[in-house]
């Protein structure tokens, strides 16, 4: 059982739920009139570390293809 907790698949999971938690603030904070632009910054920033991390994950996971 504790192997699953901390299975590769579970942790792809987890970082595609922060991902998408993160786009709704984004899209949230956009939609606002007034906007501090600095801390959407950060939030696009951080995005975009788990938008690779998410894809470096994937690629470890995946087989890779027959030439």
């Amino acid at each position: 059982m504790n192997e699953s907790l901390h299975s590769p698949q579970r942790h792809l999971i987890e970082l595609r739920m922060a991902h998408a938690d993160l786009d709704q603030l984004i899209d949230a904070a956009g939609g606002q009139g007034s906007v501090d632009e600095l801390a959407l910054k950060r939030l696009k920033k951080r995005r975009l570390v788990l938008r690779d991390q998410i894809s470096q994950l994937e690629a470890e996971l995946s087989p890779p293809e027959k030439a």
